[in-house]
């Protein structure tokens, strides 16, 4: 009898119970529930992660986990907001990203740089992601009578993008622990973030071959008040960060030839 694996041999069967979650968090009635189904998702997600890194470091030769990229398009309105959502989503995963800029602020696309297993992890909770946020956006509704909507949604997003790319870093974090408490005789200098740092300057080095005339863009200006009302949501929906993304530098808006 065979089990379906993915392209490390991680069972299939886990990223369908991530998938499952998140779906029961899309539908979820509440948002306690949905930062139920949430953070359960999140925790197999990193896991998951974890496992796919440690088992392609173990056998480089056979694991077809390999580096590359997929460019995602976005949608307005809000594009610049949903790709930020992306891209820090992203680099909390070990990715590099790139947006890129059109006319009038507009983002039709950006492009995920990494292994394929993190790509394949930030797509998936992306999508989930936008579809939780999509509700509550179209919804909201400034404070003050005299704030713009659009403003007001904008920043917003921004306040959800930040706080899910902090709870990210924090489940990826726990689940690096838990594996390493987890090991019967670890062997020295192999411990788990030893493999992941590992990974991630093979994204770096592979990233800065293929972009290497990127420069980083500036800081996004937020002119709304509902940062802190976004960040909020995503702490109840789903993950975590701040004004200033603690190692958000991997993932920042790059756009080719700025």
């Amino acid at each position: 009898m065979t089990t379906d694996t993915d392209h490390t041999g991680i069972p299939a069967a886990r990223l369908d119970r991530v998938r499952k979650l998140l779906a029961k968090a899309e539908r979820a009635g509440t948002p306690d529930e949905a930062e139920i189904y949430t953070a359960n998702a999140l925790e197999l997600m990193a896991r998951h992660g974890i496992d796919d890194a440690v088992l392609a470091a173990a056998d480089p030769v056979r694991t077809t986990d390999r580096i590359g990229s997929v460019r995602i398009e976005i949608d307005d309105p809000y594009s610049a907001g949903k790709a930020r959502l992306l891209g820090w989503t992203a680099s909390a995963l070990r990715c590099r990203w790139v947006m890129h800029d059109a006319w009038g602020g507009r983002v039709p696309a950006v492009t995920v740089f990494g292994f394929d297993s993190d790509r394949e992890r930030a797509e998936l909770l992306y999508t989930s992601l936008l579809l939780q946020a999509a509700r509550p956006l179209a919804e909201l509704r400034p404070p003050r009578p005299d704030e713009s909507v659009a403003a007001y949604r904008r920043s917003w997003l921004y306040g959800f993008a930040a706080r899910i790319h902090e709870r990210l870093r924090e489940a990826e974090g726990r689940a690096v622990r838990d594996r390493d408490a987890e090991a019967t005789a670890p062997e020295a200098g192999s411990s788990t973030a030893l493999v992941l740092a590992d990974r991630s300057d093979q994204v770096d080095q592979a990233y800065a071959a293929e972009f290497p005339s990127l420069r980083r863009a500036r800081r996004p200006s937020v002119s709304g008040s509902g940062y802190r009302r976004g960040a909020d949501a995503a702490d109840r929906a789903d993950l975590g960060g701040g004004p200033e993304l603690s190692g958000a530098d991997r993932g920042r808006e790059l756009s080719p030839g700025s």
